[in-house]
């Protein structure tokens, strides 16, 4: 495990979501793709639960949108770039 709880998972997750290159799928539990590959789905749920990722704007259940970092995804990423 890296700092806080998060690892090496996390951090490339969270690069991705700021790269641009992720979408998260509308629904109860969130679904997060990358360059269009699904994510790990605890992984992403643990980052969704703490506030990190979120979707850009609301959308039906199943349609894709936008990914994007939080103020504390920002924060987050940060910290784990400069561990």
């Amino acid at each position: 495990m890296g700092i806080h709880g998060y690892t090496a998972r996390h951090r490339s997750m969270l690069k991705a979501v700021a790269e641009g290159r992720a979408e998260l799928s509308g629904g109860r539990v969130p679904n997060l793709a990358v360059d269009g590959l699904w994510c790990d789905f605890t992984a992403t749920n643990e980052l969704c639960a703490r506030g990190l990722v979120a979707a850009a704007h609301s959308s039906r259940s199943g349609q894709r949108v936008r990914a994007v970092l939080t103020s504390s995804g920002e924060q987050v990423l940060g910290l784990l770039i400069a561990a």
